[in-house]
């Protein structure tokens, strides 16, 4: 009896360690696949989404997949080599504002970008259940929905995810947070 439960110890350990191998191994070999989020305008024309700082700098916004999964995306403000987190913010007015965070609590704006260089707000305008539908508005009447696009061509939709009922998710450098920002397959608004 002593035997066959060390024998079944020695097995369980091996294939733990087997496994946890394998595991790392496999997320090694793993490249990190950007993803580029844009608003879609019903005449076929995308509008790059961008952060924008107090002082009017520009920067990128983008999905990140950090392994083979694609079905939960993290979304991301690329500004000066830090990945800032995206959160949709409990502040509510007419529409969730949709905002970078620095280390510092200081806010960035998220805009789409028109051809002519106008910028449009980019909010939480809707919810169903956990899902908070993220749209870029413009002149507050037109809604364009807010895609990450893979270099491939896969398309998932950007939307806010509410992980609790709580009305603040969390807090970020003293910004309380309504709901994350994440890149998930396409669901029906």
């Amino acid at each position: 009896m002593k035997i066959s439960a060390i024998f079944c110890l020695v097995v369980i350990l091996f294939t733990n360690l087997s496994f946890s191998q394998n595991t790392k191994e496999s997320k090694d070999e793993f490249e990190e696949v950007i993803w580029h989020v844009k608003a879609f305008r019903p005449d076929l024309k995308f509008l790059n989404i961008k952060a924008i700082d107090k002082n009017g700098n520009v920067y990128d916004v983008k999905a990140i997949q950090n392994s083979k999964q694609t079905s939960l995306l993290d979304v991301k403000a690329f500004v000066r080599g830090n990945r800032l987190p995206i959160k949709m913010l409990v502040d509510k007015r007419n529409y969730y504002p949709v905002k970078a965070i620095d280390e510092f609590g200081d806010l960035l704006d998220i805009k789409a970008v028109t051809e002519d260089g106008k910028y449009l707000p980019v909010k939480g305008v809707s919810q169903s259940g956990n899902i908070i539908h993220i749209k870029a508005i413009y002149d507050d009447k037109i809604f364009y929905d807010v895609f990450a696009i893979s270099p491939k061509g896969k398309t998932n939709s950007v939307k806010g995810i509410k992980m609790n009922s709580a009305v603040a998710e969390t807090t970020i450098s003293g910004i309380v947070v309504y709901a994350h920002i994440k890149s998930i397959p396409q669901v029906a608004d």
